[in-house]
């Protein structure tokens, strides 16, 4: 890991175009601004944990699970206008 010291408004470059700075110190904790290109996600570790954990519950479903999504599907077809929201 590379630990580095930098003040308020100072600023760290992560490849060509990813800035993160920071914005504010307050005892201990520190405020940072980052600044990436909208391609590439940016989240708090604990929210990226999770989005991960729903993934794999994701990718794991039973064939099963899905089974009421053709029922679905098929009686919103069904209805005058198909699937557009009313």
């Amino acid at each position: 890991m590379l630990v580095l010291s930098r003040q308020r408004d100072e600023s760290i470059m992560i490849g060509d175009n990813i800035v993160v700075t920071i914005v504010d110190i307050r005892g201990d904790k520190v405020r940072l601004g980052i600044n990436a290109p909208s391609e590439i996600p940016v989240h708090r570790q604990e929210v990226y944990e999770a989005i991960q954990r729903e993934n794999l519950r994701a990718s794991r479903l039973e064939p099963g699970d899905t089974q009421d999504i053709g029922t679905f599907a098929n009686r919103n077809a069904a209805r005058p206008g198909g699937d557009k929201p009313r």
